[in-house]
Order: C-alpha cells, then sequence, then structure tokens
C-alpha cells in the first residue's frame, strides 16, 4: 500500500476563538511530487457503479444516492490510485482520511490486515458524500471495517458543527474513536494516539463489536489495570521515538508552552487543553513547522547531529495541507470553510474555499501532470522551490508575504460573509462560487508577483559572478 505518513489537529468548538470546529493534516507521501486536485463531485441519485481500486483490488457498489461534496484527489489516479483525501459535504461534515498509524504484532496476529479490504485510497469516497453527521461517520466506516476488512492502519478525522471525533483503525476489523470534548485539542503522528477508552461512556467513545472480548481473549493488555488502547494496539519503539512523538509534542509545546515535556516521551497525552483559544491560523502555524525555534529545527542554528534528529511536520513532500473549519457564528448555509495549502506549507499559504459552492476554481481543478504554473499546486511548489534555495536571502521576505496574504483572505471572508447573509438559495451558492474564484485570483496575483521578485533576485545571487573592473 502507499500509506502516507501525515500529522492531525483536532479543536472542539469551544476550544477555539470564534467557536468553530477544526480538523486539520498534512498529506505527505513518500514522494516530493504528487500532483493533487481540489474538485466539487455533485450529488448523484440513481446510481448504479461499483467501485475498484486500482491499488488493492478492494470492490465494493457505490450507493445508489450521495450528497454534494468536495475531494483533494491525485492527478494520476492511474499510477498512484485515488486517495480523496479531504472532503465537506453538503450537510456540513467535514471528513480527512488518513493518518497513517500502525498496529503491533500481537493484535496483527489474531486479526490481520485484509490484503483487499477498504484501504485509504477508497476510504474518502466510500464515506464522506454518505454521512450526515461528526458521529454518524464514525460509525458509518465502521460498519464498513466490519464488513471489508482494512489492510493497513488508518485514523480518521470527521466533524461537523458540533462534534469532533478521531477514529483509528488498528487492526483488520477493530477500531475505537474517540470524540474530542469542545474544550480540548488533540494531535496524532502517525502512531495510535488515543488512550482511554470509556466503555461506559459510549456519548463519547465509539468502538468495534467484541474488541473488549478480543483484547481479553487474546490477553492483549499489558497492563495491570484500566484499558489503554494505545498500549494494547500501538507501537513504541526507536522509529515513533524520532519520527512520531517530536511532532506531537512540538504541536503540544506551540499551544501549550506553559508545559515542560520529552519530545521522545511515549505518554504524551492524547486529550489535551490549549492556554489560549486556537484560531486556524494557530493550526496553519503547526502544520507549516518544523521546530521554529529549538535546536532540532532543520533551517535553524542547530548542531548538525540535532537539526537531522526528529522529522519535522512540514515536509517538501507535503502534498496537500488544510483546516477544515465549521463556524457556529454565520448562517449554516455559509459556515463551511475549507483552507487549503497545495504548496510546502513553510513557504505557502492555505487560500479559503467555501463548500457551499458550484465547482472548483480551474486552477485548483484541472492540475497538469507535469509542470505547468498556471496551475496551484504548481505555482505553490515553484515559491515553496525558490524560498527554500536562497533561504538566508529570502525567508523574511516570505514571511512578510504570507502575512499579507492572511491579511487579504481574512478580510475577503469578513466581506463575504456579509454579503453572503443576505442571499439564500441558488443566488447565494452562486455568490459563495464567484467569491472563491476571486480569493483564489487575489491570491494568486500576489503570489506570481513574489515568485518574479525571487526570481529576478535569484539571477544577481549565482556563484558565476566576477567583478573586477568595471569597464570589463
Amino acid at each position: 500500500m502507499n500509506e502516507s505518513a501525515c500529522t492531525t489537529i483536532l479543536v472542539g468548538k469551544k476550544a477555539t476563538v470564534d467557536g468553530s470546529t477544526m480538523i486539520a493534516r498534512n498529506d505527505d507521501t513518500f514522494l516530493p511530487l504528487t500532483p493533487q486536485r481540489f474538485v466539487m463531485q455533485p450529488a448523484v441519485t440513481g446510481r448504479h457503479e461499483t467501485l475498484v481500486s486500482n491499488q488493492n483490488g478492494f470492490t465494493a457498489p457505490l450507493p445508489e444516492s450521495g450528497y454534494k461534496a468536495t475531494f483533494t484527489p491525485n492527478v494520476e489516479v492511474d499510477k498512484w490510485g485515488v486517495f480523496n483525501e479531504t472532503s465537506i459535504n453538503e450537510k456540513n461534515v467535514a471528513m480527512s482520511a488518513t493518518e497513517s498509524v500502525y498496529g503491533n504484532q500481537r493484535a496483527l496476529a489474531y486479526d490481520p490486515w485484509v490484503k483487499n479490504g477498504l484501504a485509504e485510497d477508497s476510504l474518502q469516497t466510500m464515506v464522506a458524500p454518505f454521512i450526515d453527521s461528526a458521529r454518524g461517520g464514525v460509525k458509518y466506516l465502521g460498519e464498513l471495517i466490519k464488513k471489508y476488512g482494512s489492510p493497513e492502519g488508518n485514523g480518521v478525522l470527521f466533524s461537523d458543527a458540533d462534534e469532533v471525533w478521531y477514529m483509528e483503525i488498528v487492526t483488520g476489523h477493530h477500531w475505537a474513536a474517540t470524540r474530542i470534548p469542545d474544550d480540548a485539542y488533540a494531535i496524532a503522528a502517525n502512531q495510535v494516539a488515543q488512550d482511554r477508552i470509556d466503555f461506559a461512556d459510549p456519548e463519547n467513545y465509539l468502538w468495534s463489536e467484541g474488541l473488549q472480548e478480543f483484547v481479553a481473549e487474546h490477553h492483549l493488555n499489558p497492563a495491570k489495570e484500566g484499558f489503554n488502547f494505545r498500549r494494547i494496539f500501538g507501537t513504541d519503539n526507536e522509529k515513533d521515538r524520532y519520527y512520531n512523538t517530536p511532532r506531537v509534542w512540538y504541536g503540544q509545546r506551540c499551544f501549550n508552552p506553559e508545559i515542560e515535556q520529552d519530545p521522545q516521551s511515549s505518554d504524551l497525552p492524547f486529550i489535551c487543553h490549549a492556554s489560549r483559544l486556537l484560531a486556524v491560523e494557530d493550526l496553519e502555524d503547526v502544520l507549516s513547522s518544523h521546530y521554529n525555534e529549538t535546536q532540532y529545527d532543520p533551517l535553524g542554528h542547530g548542531s548538525e547531529a540535532d537539526k537531522k534528529k526528529f522529522r519535522p511536520i512540514s515536509l517538501n513532500r507535503t502534498q496537500n495541507s488544510h483546516v477544515l473549519q465549521i463556524r457556529n457564528d454565520v448562517p449554516v448555509a455559509q459556515s463551511a470553510l475549507m483552507w487549503i495549502c497545495f504548496g510546502v506549507p513553510t513557504f505557502t499559504p492555505y487560500v479559503p474555499f467555501y463548500s457551499n459552492a458550484n465547482d472548483t476554481d480551474s486552477a485548483w481543478s484541472e492540475t497538469s501532470r507535469e509542470y505547468n504554473i498556471q496551475d496551484a499546486y504548481w505555482m505553490y511548489r515553484t515559491l515553496s522551490m525558490l524560498t527554500e534555495s536562497h533561504y538566508s536571502n529570502f525567508i523574511q521576505q516570505n514571511r512578510d508575504y504570507l502575512t499579507e496574504v492572511k491579511e487579504i483572505q481574512n478580510r475577503l471572508v469578513a466581506e463575504t460573509d456579509a454579503k453572503a447573509a443576505e442571499l439564500s438559495g441558488q443566488e447565494l451558492v452562486d455568490y459563495l462560487t464567484s467569491r472563491n474564484h476571486e480569493l483564489a485570483a487575489a491570491v494568486r496575483d500576489r503570489t506570481m508577483k513574489e515568485i518574479g521578485s525571487f526570481i529576478t533576485q535569484g539571477l544577481t545571487l549565482s556563484k558565476l559572478t566576477f567583478n573586477m573592473d568595471a569597464n570589463l
């Protein structure tokens, strides 16, 4: 399987500055370039189709009816599979899949992966258009895993206006999910993250049928007392301490700087309470980070050993970073925003799109396989490469650019919200669609100006230069 190595953040509505729920993730592949698109799949009725994965042969009928939903699929579907990854459907249910997690050999010995089961490349397609709530999404996917099994470990994010859920599939058929408390946040990074599962509280925890009995029958619980899902089903090894736990540590450090923790600790908490209310920008800052202001920053001033010690959050192989925000301070029909970054998040902005739209901008939806700077994906990756290539010369200008773009976006979103509140029905959908195009164009224009500036400056930074006599 083409598993990805991602970083996830989930935030409840009472933990945010504006009362919105937020789920966010970096989609990190194993290659620097796997082009993606941002598309709108229309609602369907009366369909009679079967989905067949070209990655593992998973085969299942698609429901006859489905909601309109956004997706961010691969461009090279024939090569890498669909991987729809990111969505908000017309019921304002957000979903992001998946955070790859790894089960341990003890549990997998008794419930191994199902080779042609429901994998990440098909998961979003099979779930997102058919769910009415975040809780319903967990249950819906749980039934699919019961029926088809899973060929891999996956963490799946769900949210609606009220609830945020994180679900982890840890064996061929077993899973558990936690409702993130309204006043809390959680971070996960390629390791089973959930710890306590309270089987006496089905309002806040959900789990696969027979989970407790499975653990008891096969003596999987190493604890003297209690039921720690992470300890029972997850891994705790050297790779985790260098590749996974440091990312969770850094994210928690950003949201709780007052708490001292070890970046290699195996006991970092899952449910956390930030020392302040969180905004979209806070999640973007974490997803675009690389151990900033620590000795572990690959772009910083630590020792070479420290700079290479831990795997950072933002990578050159981050193909799609997103924050899916369902707001509660505006009318429902305009409340869902997808903040999407198709470049390396460290150097490129998250562009906001209203999901209640007719289509997506062609620069985002018609991404070319080969380099084409007219496409959002290639344009933002161009900016990423240029900035890092002359990092010391360009980083401050890049920071100023990102600050300016955020100001432009926030102003345009506020203006859009004010006008949209006066509209309804198809008139509202048409307006939000046009504003999506305007938002994308405004950021594109500013970004192309930045690229032009870096190219012209870069020409003066060539090492193939020699000045001795002004007349020569």
